[in-house]
Order: C-alpha cells, then structure tokens, then sequence
C-alpha cells in the first residue's frame, strides 16, 4: 500500500477538513479588510467595497441556491467536513449577517464620510436643499417619471414578477381622508421597480464639489406622484437574489445553444434565495415581502445604506484627484517580443513566458493576428471560456476565417455568469464562417488553449499558446495569470490531440507532456506528490509548493497530509477556498498556506515539485477541486525551458510566499493571521515588487529577484526567514 493510500485512511476524520462554503466567506472576509485599510485610496477601498458585494451576489445566486436545493431534495451530499445542509445555512447565515452589518459599518462610517471630504457627496432625500429639489424635480419629470410603473398587490393584482438583483420599492398607501392604520393589512401595498437602464448616481447641483442623489431616493422623493388619491405610508427600496443556475440536460438537448438560450430566460423565475430590505421598513412590511417571496426571517438582510454597492464606484467619475486612486499600471512588453518583426517565428526559436497583467496581454492578440493574416497559415483552434464582449481575440478568429483559414473555437456556453455573452459571440462566429463547437456532452471546457497550424518549407509546423486565465482582454489588466507560448513538438502533439478530442470522435489518446482532465489531472497530481512522499521516506529533501484559487479536493488533500507526514515541506498559496486544515500535530505541520489579496485577483495556477536547483514546473488553468479533475476539461502543462522555469519559481511563487504585507496565514482553526515581520523589520509586498519590475528596463529584474525570492531552498517554517533584499526595492 503506497503512502497516499495509507494517510488517506488515517486521515479520514471529517474534522481535518475546512469547509468549502465557510472558506470562501473567510476568503471575503479579507476582502472585505482592504476596504477597511486607511492606508488605501478612496477609490480603491470603495472598490473592494464592491467587490464584496458583487462576490456574495453570485454566493447567494450559486451556492446557497444550491444548498437550499439539497435541503429540499433529502439529499445527503455531504462535503468531507461532514457538515450537513441545514448546519451549513445557519453558519453561512451567522456570517454573512455579521459580513453585510460590517460593510455598510464600512459605507457609512468610514466611506461616506470621506467622499464628503473630497468634495463627493451622496446625499439623501431628506438633506436636499430647495435649490436641489428643484433641480431633481426637473430631472424626475423629464427623465424618470415616464419609465415607471406602479405595480398594485391585491387579490386583483398579485405580486409581481421581479428579476434577479432588481432594485425596487415597496409602497404602503392609503386612500387619502382615511386614519392612518397601524396595521399593514388595512392599507395597500404597491411595487415600483427601479429602471436598470437609468444611471444610479443622478448629480444635483452643489456648491462645491458633486453632489449625488441615489436614484431609488430620487424616486421616494416623489414616489407619491404616482399614486394619485392616495397618502403614503412608508416605502423603501429592496433587493431580491435568485437561484441563478442552470438545469439542463445535455442528453437530451438536441440544441446545445437553443437550450441554454431558453434556461438563461427560464432561470430569472428562480427561486428567492435572499431578501436584502432598507433598515427603515417595518416589521409588518417584512412579513407581507418575505411571504409573497417565499423567504423566512433568517433570509433577510436589512441594510442602513445603498442596496448594490457595485454602483456606488461609479462616483470615482466625478473625481480628478490622482491621490484618491491608485497609479495606472502600465503593462510592460518583453523587448525580445516588442523588437520581433514576428511573434510566430519568435517562438519557433524559443519557448516564452508572459505574467500578466505586469506584462501586457496584446502579446496574446497580435499572436492570433498575426496568425489570421499569415497566408502561410493553415488552420487556428481554440477554447474560448470567457471574453469580452468587444473581443480583440474573437475579432481575430472571425478575420482569420475571411482570410480562408480553418478556424475551428470550442466556446463554452456553460460558463457561468457569462452565458448570454458567449451566445452572441458563438452566432457572430458561425455567421462569419468559424467552425463553433460547445464542447463534450457533461463537462465544462475550462482550459485556455490556443493551436496555430502554420506551413513551413515542405512541412507543417505548430504554435500553441497555453494560459491559466481566460482569453479576456479586460480580466488579463486586472488579474494574476500566466501566459505560455512554445512550438515543442511533444506539447503540439497532445494540443492536437486534445482538439480532436474536443471537435470530434476520437478515443483517450496517451498525453506525452499534458496532464489533462478529467482523466489523467488528478492522477498525475497525486503521482507528484507521492514522489515527493518517497523521497522525503528516504531521508532525501523533498519539497511541494502550490499557487491556486482553491483547494477542495480530498483525494489531493489526504494525499498532502501523508506526504507532510513523511516529511515534505508544503507552501500553498491558496488565494481563496482552502479545506485543508494545516499546523495539525501529527498530521500537516509540514504545510503553510498563505492567501494574498491586493489590488489584483491572484489567478494564476503554478506548481512545483522536487528540491534543488531544478524541480518540476507546471501551470494549469484547474484548481485543485472535485469539480476540475472530475467535470471540466482542464489543461496542466510542464515548463521545461530552464530560464522560464526559475521564473515561475522565483517571480510567480517566491514573491507570494515572502509576501508580509499583503499575505495571511491560515491557521489550523481556520483563521488568517497576518504574516509576522521579519526580523530585520523587511516588508514585502508580493504584487507592488512585480509593478516596480514591470516599470524597469530589462536590465533591473533579475538582480531584485535574486535578493527577494528563494522559494526551492528554503525551509518554509511558519514565519519565513529573513531575507538580505533592501526594503526600499520591496516595501509595498
């Protein structure tokens, strides 16, 4: 019986694992700390602010919905936490209740405040002056008044139909001359839907700086006009969050696309998973919403501020000062690549590495430009998961199909949150002679994999670019992701064979460079780590370091605790969910698991085996989660040039296990610590050493790393050891 297999059975108690749902809070948690962070610009607190809120949208919209599902179905399927449905929903719900009381704290104490010092001030309906009434008046009439529609709820009227994160109004009326009623039951209750398509922030006039009125408030201010005979009572906005995912069956869809198209309007008849109400709505108000709505107490979430925060950042518009928002980043371009009257013939000389966005994505467009245009240029493949909806990338596919090429593009319709937008680009595609796919029957195709077939001499030649986040022009300025580009015959050689694979009937061809999922990803993981185990069982070094969004799977997981206990030394850099438990006597003192969250959303997924000078380097676009190695096809890559290898080491993994600024560590309860100083009082601040590289000239990279990170040969400890690098090259 091998290591893995035998610590998989010793290590079995559910109690050694995080759970996934409760990680993830603690993941917005930390989000939720740098919108606290006085040391932030205005701007950049207001928005991770918003990323709070958008990050539980899509929280309630998937995972609660789905849990809920469970508990409604009977079924039992229970995470290796052990923790059962109804449990996990009154912990999620003791979290995101004292999560979302902590961001509008945030908003209105800290946030709010310092707009109004800045000269940007949001104002309420009551604090309005009588120049600013007239002003808002003005624009009501004109603007908003002939958009709405008051929705009567009574045994004529039922309650209406409201889509997915709409903001609306609840109305209380009575029919003027009657007493005023204590009890909601003897008035009458209307709805007014807030006009998604109007701007949130209307601007009324002030005498210094921008004024701003939210545009529900502008609404309440003269709601009453639009119930005429009638004396208000009290009205307030909400916000409802459905069940936001979709049920299809591949198997008997004969249209992939017509399927999805026809769910996608389905599904905003989901069912109310959340009630988000404005703190001033009585009690009898609540008990009539929450009963038309089907939600109980514990799913409503009143809130003293803004409903949808994510609109708020809109306000940094209206602001000139350079202080209150962080430096632009300008990407940098290698000058190997810039120089290069060719990117196609670059790379057939060598293998190249590109680290986004400190380094520009257009490298990744003018190589499919490139190839559109080429007449030498046979054939272009690719997976595209999401995108943008003015895609450079999609643009290119689409020419190089009027250029005659074959261009054939599996585009994922399953990818969630972006359904619509992948639609309209599939259709655009097809109808411009690209040969669209959507991909096998069960499974998402989540790898990011491009294949150019180009004519050389008497032969054929192939390029491929590889990459661990999305072909999104958008998503590579603000995300951490590695992009990888080689001609190697071997890797060309399993690209081809996975776009057969992908496009047509082909059977499981033996991978000769590629881990792919969901058939040999997992294996091949769990076959590194047990090397390492056995190494670390003989007495010799042994070493694993891991960089991910998530870490689920507890296959992978037992397999890290047998080879912690035989010896390896672990660093993960884990940047959200982690259910492994580390710092477990006995059973994972060898393993460190830090998360970053700073200005970027660390995205990349690179890995390392082995000790010394030369370990085995991977980048995958797959975490490590059931999901990845069992239901999406996924892609993990070796990088076997020496030099691009050291960088993975040094710049991807060391910075982000040296980071003391930026960087917590989860501690064996499951909280995150932050990271003590070393002893020579060095700060490192992983993504601010990466921008101060990507404005130097070739010539200043390599020296800083060298000082600053050292990932293979040292002993990861708990506190990392002190470094020699200068803190004025790595203070953040």
């Amino acid at each position: 019986m091998s290591v893995v297999e035998t610590s998989a059975s010793a290590v079995s108690d559910k109690h050694l694992f995080l759970n996934r749902e409760l990680s993830w809070l603690a993941f917005n948690e930390r989000v939720l700390a740098e919108a606290r962070n006085s040391s932030l610009p205005l701007h950049e607190r207001l928005k991770f602010l918003a990323i709070v809120s958008g990050n539980l949208d899509e929280f309630f919209m998937v995972r609660v919905a789905g849990i809920k599902q469970q508990l409604q179905g009977g079924v039992a399927d229970l995470p290796a936490d052990g923790m059962l449905p109804v449990e996990l929903l009154t912990g999620i719900a003791e979290r995101t209740h004292k999560m979302v009381d902590e961001v509008y704290r945030v908003w209105g104490r800290e946030l709010l405040p310092l707009l109004g010092a800045n000269g940007l001030t949001v104002l309420s309906r009551d604090s309005l002056s009588a120049e600013q009434k007239t002003a808002a008046r003005a624009w009501f009439q004109s603007n908003v008044f002939p958009a709405l529609t008051p929705l009567a709820v009574d045994p004529g009227h039922p309650f209406p139909h409201l889509r997915n994160k709409s903001l609306n109004l609840a109305v209380v009326v009575r029919r003027s001359g009657q007493r005023r009623r204590k009890e909601l039951g003897e008035s009458s209750l209307a709805v007014v839907q807030v006009p998604s398509v109007l701007p949130r922030l209307v601007a009324v006039p002030s005498a210094s700086g921008s004024a701003f009125l939210l545009l529900e408030e502008l609404i309440l201010l003269h709601v009453g006009e639009l119930f005429p005979g009638f004396a208000m009572e009290q009205a307030c906005a909400f916000r409802l969050t459905r069940n936001w995912d979709l049920d299809i069956d591949e198997e008997e869809s004969q249209d992939l696309l017509a399927s999805i198209q026809q769910e996608l309007r389905r599904r905003d008849r989901g069912a109310v998973v959340r009630l988000e109400l404005d703190a001033s709505a009585s009690p009898a108000l609540e008990s009539q919403l929450t009963a038309a709505l089907k939600v109980s107490g514990g799913d409503v979430y009143r809130v003293s501020g803004p409903l949808q925060l994510q609109d708020i950042t809109a306000i940094g518009e209206a602001d000139p000062r350079l202080e209150n928002r962080v430096e632009p980043l300008v990407p940098a371009t290698q000058p190997v690549i810039a120089n290069a009257e060719s990117i196609l013939q670059l790379i057939g000389q060598r293998d190249l590495l590109l680290h986004h966005p400190y380094e520009s994505f257009d490298p990744v467009v003018r190589f499919l430009e490139e190839a559109a245009d080429d007449p030498s240029v046979l054939a272009i493949k690719q997976t595209l998961y999401r995108t943008t909806g003015d895609s450079p990338v999609a643009r290119a596919l689409v020419r190089a199909s009027e250029n005659g090429k074959q261009v054939a593009v599996l585009v994922e319709l399953k990818a969630r949150l972006d359904e619509a937008n992948n639609i309209a680009w599939a259709r655009r595609m097809e109808e411009n002679g690209v040969h669209v796919v959507y991909g096998l029957i069960g499974l998402k195709t989540h790898c990011k994999v491009t294949l150019v077939v180009r004519r050389e001499g008497n032969g054929i030649r192939r390029y491929v670019h590889l990459g661990t986040g999305n072909y999104n022009s958008a998503t590579a300025r603000a995300y951490t992701d590695l992009s990888y580009f080689t001609a190697r015959p071997e890797i060309a050689d399993d690209v081809t064979a996975l776009f057969n694979l992908l496009t047509g009937y082909s059977t499981q061809p033996n991978w000769k460079r590629l881990a792919v999922a969901p058939t040999t990803l997992q294996s091949k993981v769990l076959e590194l780590i047990e090397r390492e185990t056995q190494r670390a069982k003989k007495g010799e070094p042994a070493r694993i370091i891991g960089k991910m969004n998530a870490l689920v799977d507890p296959v992978v997981i037992r397999a890290l605790y047998g080879a912690s206990q035989a010896g390896v030394e672990i660093d993960l850099l884990v940047r959200g969910i982690c259910c492994l438990r580390p710092g477990v006597p006995g059973v994972s003192e060898k393993i460190r698991v830090l998360s970053v969250v700073d200005r970027f959303l660390e995205h990349t997924r690179a890995f390392a085996f082995g000790s010394g000078p030369s370990p085995d380097v991977f980048i995958s676009s797959a975490d490590w989660m059931p999901r990845n190695f069992h239901r999406r096809v996924e892609v993990m890559a070796p990088v076997e040039d020496p030099a691009l290898k050291t960088r993975v080491l040094e710049e991807v993994l060391g910075l982000g296990l040296k980071d003391n600024v930026k960087a917590r560590q989860l501690m064996s309860d499951g909280a995150y610590n932050p990271i003590p100083l070393q002893l020579d009082g060095q700060t490192v601040r992983s993504q601010a050493v990466l921008m101060e590289l990507a404005r130097r000239p070739a010539g200043g990279v390599e020296p800083v790393l060298r000082h600053v990170a050292s990932p293979v040969e040292k002993a990861p400890g708990l506190p990392a050891p002190p470094s020699s690098s200068p803190s004025t090259i790595t203070s953040g």
